[in-house]
């Protein structure tokens, strides 16, 4: 992921991950070599039912308006945390064995009312899916 984003998408200017639970810290581990290589820190303080208050904050504080937020979170919450951030998800339940896509959300300069989301695939393996 972390040549993956900056030349995708551009450098981000904030990173989320779900905050590590008993089970898993598998979001900060998927964004520390990006966070180590832009010199970013990693915003973890949202557990993974917590997508509400982290949707909240980012639509309503205006540091976050036209800038390029990653968040890496928990696949299953995913399609809930992409509507609570206004967007229309792809799909309404994340496939279990999915793990190599990058939910992308847009918005209007006029609005916080996101664009139906892009499904994007990564294909950085052999065998990643290619829908």
């Amino acid at each position: 992921m972390a040549p993956y984003v900056p030349a995708t998408f551009g450098k981000p200017d904030f990173l989320f991950a779900t905050q590590a639970s008993a089970h898993s810290n598998r979001p900060v581990e998927t964004i520390t070599p990006l966070a180590s290589a832009i010199g970013l820190p990693i915003h973890d303080d949202h557990g993974d039912n917590e997508y509400g208050k982290l949707a909240s904050k980012l639509i309503s504080d205006e540091k976050y308006a036209g800038k390029l937020v990653l968040i890496c979170w928990h696949h299953g919450k995913i399609p809930e945390l992409a509507a609570a951030l206004g967007g229309v998800p792809p799909e309404q339940h994340w496939p279990p064995t999915t793990f190599d896509r990058v939910w992308v959300l847009d918005y209007t300069q006029a609005s916080n009312t996101a664009i139906p989301v892009r499904n994007q695939p990564q294909r950085l393996l052999f065998g990643d899916t290619s829908q």
